[in-house]
């Protein structure tokens, strides 16, 4: 690793532990916007639509990192810490049946509602038509995640490899989201 990049880990460590929810919530923030990033290069958008990533980065920002800060927290203290196979397979339970659906319904809604500015009718429709879909894709996905996240990486670093891993799936969000676009247009 270089001078630079061990620099930068070790900045980026000391304000983990200084600020843990703000640089959390920015990290999110910064890899939602290069996930967006990403997708758009991906779909043929010629020229970046930067309204569209800074709502996204603003998802991650407010919503994304925020929320996995707390929710993490509140899985260390339910399950008090413990790793073995039993209580990690609970945990990853629990995360898919109650924080999966609701953080794909949040994104689809957000996605619909505020990125592309359509009318809750519409949303409601498109949530509705390709909720299912996206939850078992997801369902297939994240619980391998769930399981290493919670076996292996330590508490505080639990919303930065799971943030890493969203800005992926978030890819996969983007294009679904932009494929129905494409269709209607």
């Amino acid at each position: 690793m270089s001078d630079y990049a061990k620099d930068a880990w070790r900045k980026y460590l000391i304000q983990l532990q200084a600020h843990p929810l703000r640089t959390k919530a920015i990290t999110a923030g910064v890899l939602a916007g290069c996930s967006d990033a990403i997708a758009q290069k991906i779909s043929g958008v010629k020229k970046i639509q930067f309204r569209r990533l800074l709502l996204l980065m603003l998802y991650g920002l407010c919503y994304g990192g925020p929320f996995a800060h707390y929710f993490h927290k509140l899985m260390d203290a339910l399950f008090k810490g413990k790793k073995d196979k039993t209580t990690v397979a609970k945990k990853v339970l629990l995360e898919q049946v109650t924080s999966s659906p609701w953080n794909n319904f949040l994104f689809m809604s957000y996605y619909g509602l505020v990125v592309e500015g359509r009318p809750w009718k519409l949303v409601k429709h498109k949530v509705g038509k390709d909720f299912s879909t996206i939850q078992l894709t997801a369902w297939k996905f994240w619980p391998i995640v769930g399981w290493i996240n919670y076996q292996y990486v330590p508490l505080q670093f639990r919303v930065l490899f799971g943030s890493f891993i969203a800005s992926c799936w978030s890819i996969f969000l983007n294009l679904k989201a932009r494929s129905a676009v494409i269709k209607n247009a």
